[in-house]
């Protein structure tokens, strides 16, 4: 009877072992079917308007319908699994009851083993029987939870690109507020290592205003992103405050930008949490300060709950120009001595495009500050424009100079200035 223990006990295991990997697989596999109907039902009610002006309605219903059908399907398979292994242990565990019942039955009868010893083992027999099915389960059950966490801890066991320093070099106190791009080469890994930047040279001192120009795809981003350090340089080095931002720690690197985007990111909470957002800590007195130096503060108490106010999802509650000024409240109130501007009134009307300047123009005081702009009377008073062209600073110098060289700035300038003389007659 032992030796039947010995043998019916790994026969009964190893199926669990078999069909637990099966079950991890497929529960892998229901989470990545689960993913993706969740990141599209985000991103098609996240962009309604898209959807209803276009009249693809149809369309992204059908395609829903496809993820959540092999969702379905994933997850079906998932549940047969789980029924498969629990009726396989149980049919196992009961077969091998009745098999070493039998066994044991046949010592009774040559009167080797009484009937009370083969009762006793029985009832222990029928206790193992319980807790290997229980077992069977909780493997099981063990599996799917190792399956749907897989995509978690491949993520968080995700190595940066970025090597931090063991030893960061301190950034000078108080900040100066200088930038430097030396011999940089870059290219994104994402584009077959093509060249973004080529040997790009210059430097900002602290206070000056500083305009990058030029097309679409020119690299005046790319500055960006490398000043901040989300990306590292091929060759060459960029330089904050006479420091390489490879040898800082990225937070305190950070702290020293206040970046307005051309499409300004608004959280779903309150108007006074969006403008707090560029520093928490702030008191509510600070955060009013930032907000009538950036235009907040009219239509803010205008509001039905003033700074209180929810801003809804994505600032689907405020106007494009509102957002871009508790952008620009938000970087106000950070206080960083280097601000960077992309396109920030790009997207505005004239009389939007105003106000947003007049706000940014009293965040750009006494900053070193680096504007990306394609309209081109917004940088008319900037210290130096550099223009790109390929990944390279073909040109630079004042407004004034670069008109009167005769080359790519020029040209872009006599276009601009020729088409939006109508308009502003109009305006007028």
């Amino acid at each position: 009877v032992g030796a039947a223990v010995v043998v019916v006990g790994p026969m009964s295991s190893s199926p669990i072992r078999v069909l637990g990997r099966r079950r991890r697989k497929m529960s892998r596999k229901t989470q990545d079917r689960r993913g993706d109907l969740s990141a599209m039902a985000t991103e098609a009610l996240s962009s309604t308007k898209t959807v209803k002006a276009f009249v693809q309605e149809k369309a992204q219903s059908d395609a829903y319908s496809v993820k959540a059908e092999a969702s379905f399907q994933a997850e079906a398979k998932r549940l047969l699994a789980r029924a498969a292994l629990i009726i396989l242990v149980t049919f196992l565990t009961t077969a091998a009851l009745v098999g070493l019942v039998w066994f044991g039955a046949r010592p009774v009868f040559d009167g080797s083993v009484s009937v009370g010893e083969l009762s006793q083992f029985v009832v222990y027999a029928i206790m193992a029987s319980g807790s290997l099915t229980g077992m069977a389960v909780l493997f099981g059950t063990f599996q799917q939870v190792a399956g749907a966490t897989e995509r978690l801890t491949e993520i968080l066991d995700t190595e940066t690109l970025l090597p931090l320093p063991a030893n960061p070099k301190p950034m000078p106190v108080p900040p100066h507020g200088r930038v430097k791009f030396d011999k940089v080469d870059f290219a994104y890994l994402t584009r077959d290592n093509e060249i973004v930047l080529r040997d790009v040279s210059f430097t900002v001192d602290p206070g000056e205003t500083v305009a990058l120009v030029g097309p679409s795809g020119a690299g005046k981003s790319t500055v960006f992103a490398l000043l901040q350090r989300f990306y590292d340089v091929k060759s060459g080095a960029v330089l904050v405050d006479g420091i390489d931002v490879r040898d800082v720690d990225t937070a305190v690197l950070r702290k020293r930008f206040a970046y307005v985007e051309q499409e300004s990111v608004m959280f779903a909470g309150t108007v006074a949490e969006n403008i707090r957002f560029g520093k928490p800590e702030a008191t509510d007195e600070e955060v009013e300060a930032a907000a009538r130096a950036a235009l907040v503060h009219d239509f803010v108490v205008n509001l039905d709950h003033g700074y209180d106010s929810v801003v809804g999802e994505r600032g689907a509650m405020l106007s494009g120009r509102r957002k871009q000024r508790v952008a620009i409240a938000r970087a106000l109130l950070k206080d960083a001595p280097i601000l960077l501007l992309d396109e920030a009134t790009s997207a505005l009307d004239a009389q939007s495009e105003h106000l947003v300047q007049v706000a940014l123009e009293r965040l750009m005081a006494g900053r070193t500050t680096l504007v990306i702009a394609h309209r081109l009377a917004t940088i008319r008073d900037a210290d130096r424009i550099l223009v790109f062209d390929e990944g390279r600073v073909i040109d630079q110098g004042t407004h004034d100079e670069l008109v009167a060289k005769g080359g790519r700035y020029a040209e872009l300038a006599k276009l601009q200035f020729r088409l939006d003389a109508p308009a502003e007659e109009m305006a007028g």
